[in-house]
């Protein structure tokens, strides 16, 4: 009998405030460890429902130590009006560069910003593809893409208006280069796609992503595939770097008539060439079973995007229900294990 990977629930870590920025919830932290230090920015919402990036410290996993009373990325840009979302945070070089989604109140697109101290942040603009579903979709044509990238062209045109821009979340960056070149994991409904990139400067030019989308199913790193995915899946926390491999730790969503589900999952990549998955969990490496994980601003959310390893384990900072954020563990080397252990194709 094979054995089960234990994950172990620590619960919640922060809760909502006084504080006007987070009162109504706090979720998805982006996480970055310095030692025994975890620097943790996480999504705050007010009452208004619109987001920003706010900032707490932890000592050691789970010891909360400092925790800022206002943001430190407020929606400052027409193209933010409604909020700042979902920080991810990597280092590379001397430089943070931290990416999190831009939402107009009716485009989700990704900007970033960066810093040297972490203290003071410079944004940087939008590095979205500025493109249109209705023009996505004809370039998807172009591509061999499953049905169910069309299925969300449809929805998001019914609901927003044939204008709306391409939907482009859960996005953050490799810690390392590849041949001199960046390169970050994307979300574009259903799947997991990698860019490789030389500037951001390229990531501003509209030609630059319409080849990309011309091409975007040789760009898929994983696909939904599961019963736990049967609507998509996305990023989560930026990849780990190992000796076997990369270890990238993600969300998945399911979908029936009654209700979403969104689940932990986790993947290795290749060392060398991150397109390559060598292993894959073909069950949820957590799912919300907890009540605070059941019941919040969205029920049912677990939503992994942050993660720091002390000792044997690996910590994971995730969004629950929408409402507050949550840290569970697992041990690193048992989980590079199994995903050895479950190669795909």
């Amino acid at each position: 009998m094979k054995e089960e990977l234990k994950v172990e629930k620590l619960g919640v870590l922060l809760e909502p405030t006084k504080q006007p920025f987070e009162k109504r919830a706090v979720l998805n932290p982006g996480c970055y460890q310095d030692g025994e230090f975890v620097h943790v920015f996480y999504r705050g919402i007010d009452h208004d429902n619109h987001s920003s990036i706010g900032y707490a410290k932890l000592k050691g996993p789970t010891k909360v130590v400092q925790r800022f009373k206002k943001p430190v990325i407020s929606h400052s840009y027409q193209y933010e009006k409604a909020g700042a979302e979902d920080p991810r945070i990597v280092k590379l070089g001397k430089t943070f560069y931290l990416t999190y989604v831009a939402h107009d109140g009716k485009n989700a697109l990704t900007a970033y910003a960066t810093s040297r101290d972490l203290k003071k942040f410079k944004k940087r603009g939008l590095i979205s593809p500025l493109v249109t579903y209705d023009t996505s979709a004809s370039l998807f044509r172009k591509n061999k893409l499953k049905d169910r990238y069309f299925m969300f062209e449809a929805y998001y045109e019914e609901s927003a208006g044939d204008d709306i821009l391409l939907w482009f979340k859960d996005v953050f960056l490799f810690p390392r280069k590849f041949k001199n070149r960046f390169a970050m994991l994307a979300r574009v409904l259903p799947d997991i796609h990698i860019i490789f990139f030389r500037s951001f400067n390229q990531l501003k030019q509209r030609s630059f992503w319409k080849n990309y989308l011309k091409r975007l199913s040789s760009h898929v790193v994983l696909e939904n595939k599961y019963w736990f995915e049967s609507r998509n899946i996305g990023g989560g926390a930026p990849p780990i770097y190992t000796k076997d491999g990369w270890l990238v730790i993600f969300h998945t969503v399911s979908e029936s008539n009654k209700s979403r589900i969104y689940y932990a999952s986790a993947a290795l990549l290749d060392k060398t060439n991150p397109q390559k998955v060598i292993g894959r969990l073909s069950k949820p490496l957590f799912s919300p079973d907890q009540e605070w994980e059941k019941r919040g601003f969205v029920n049912d959310v677990v939503f992994p995007t942050g993660t720091a390893i002390f000792g044997k384990d690996l910590y994971i900072y995730y969004g629950a229900a929408d409402k507050r954020i949550a840290v569970a563990r697992v041990n690193f080397r048992q989980l590079i294990k199994k995903l050895k252990a479950t190669p795909q194709k």
